[in-house]
């Protein structure tokens, strides 16, 4: 059982939980490694108003000075936004960064984690980490795939970023027993595509449903999470085979230089940036955004 202390809620956030009022969990790695600022600060803002603009609370997770934040200030989030240095947070992290007063941009395993400790169940991101290309020799397998095995957060994202072996992060998620449902189409997303290739174990096309399908799963006792796949608005989708080029090209690089472990996801998202002149950031900003309303809007319906 962890301690209270190691806990610093925003006033917003507290009411919100003493109130019974609807909560989104938000993760920061997006602020500290997944884009430049001030965009970075500008979208973490827009996306935390989007969740209120649809009638939920928002609560943006990081850490900072010996404490899991629940709940950022406009402060923290440039501060994160501007300060070289920043931890990438994984659930092994958490101890050390604690520990040692580091600042801290918690990922999907570490805001599931953070989340749960104070009750949130909905948590919107852009897409979740899985079963890397090549670990069948690597074994790089994202913690976020095993934490939500058994934590109750239910995650909305754009299916699984593009850049892993989709196909085996699915099978991994059966393998754990955590439900992939889909909203409004048969066909899984691939964070920058509304197609991967593969078709969606379930679907399910309103938030009540969703609200519905969460309740169940968790008043029958089965723990873990439930991965809501939102496929990113047609508008800003980006053709399938082109973005696999460049894909395969940021691959390359980072072999190249021989990046590996927690460094290889912010590399290739920034060389893919880079290689399509800022669209795909576009589509990131754009499915995140997609994404925190409809965690919002199932979290009013939860």
């Amino acid at each position: 059982m962890y301690k209270k202390e190691m806990l610093l809620i925003s006033a917003e956030v507290q009411h919100a939980l003493e109130h019974n009022l609807p909560i989104v969990a938000l993760e920061s790695t997006i602020i500290s490694h997944g884009m430049p600022w001030p965009q970075n600060a500008i979208t973490a803002k827009s996306v935390e108003d989007v969740v209120r603009a649809h009638g939920a609370v928002p609560a943006t997770i990081a850490i900072r000075d010996g404490k899991c934040l629940v709940g950022l200030s406009t402060d923290d989030i440039d501060y994160l936004g501007q300060t070289k240095g920043v931890w990438k947070v994984s659930l092994r992290d958490m101890p050390y960064v604690i520990s040692n007063k580091l600042p801290g941009a918690t990922t999907v395993a570490a805001t599931m984690r953070i989340a749960s400790m104070v009750g949130i169940k909905l948590f919107a991101t852009g897409g979740i980490g899985g079963v890397h290309r090549g670990a069948a020799t690597t074994m790089d397998i994202s913690a976020d795939l095993t934490e939500m095995a058994h934590t109750n957060v239910a995650i909305v994202a754009a299916g699984v970023k593009s850049i892993l072996d989709i196909g085996l992060t699915l099978e991994y998620l059966e393998t754990l027993g955590v439900p992939v449902v889909t909203f409004g189409q048969d066909a899984f997303p691939s964070f920058y595509s509304s197609t991967s290739g593969y078709a969606s174990p379930l679907r399910l096309d309103t938030p009540k449903a969703m609200a519905s399908l969460l309740q169940s799963k968790w008043d029958l006792g089965l723990n873990g999470s439930v991965l809501i796949a939102n496929p990113i608005p047609k508008e800003f989708e980006m053709e399938g085979n082109a973005i696999e080029e460049h894909i395969v090209a940021a691959l390359n690089e980072a072999n190249r230089l021989h990046i590996k472990g927690k460094e290889v996801t912010p590399f290739l998202l920034q060389a893919i940036a880079s290689n399509t002149k800022g669209e795909s950031l576009e589509a990131n900003i754009a499915l995140i955004k997609n994404n925190a309303r409809l965690a919002a809007e199932i979290a009013v319906a939860f």
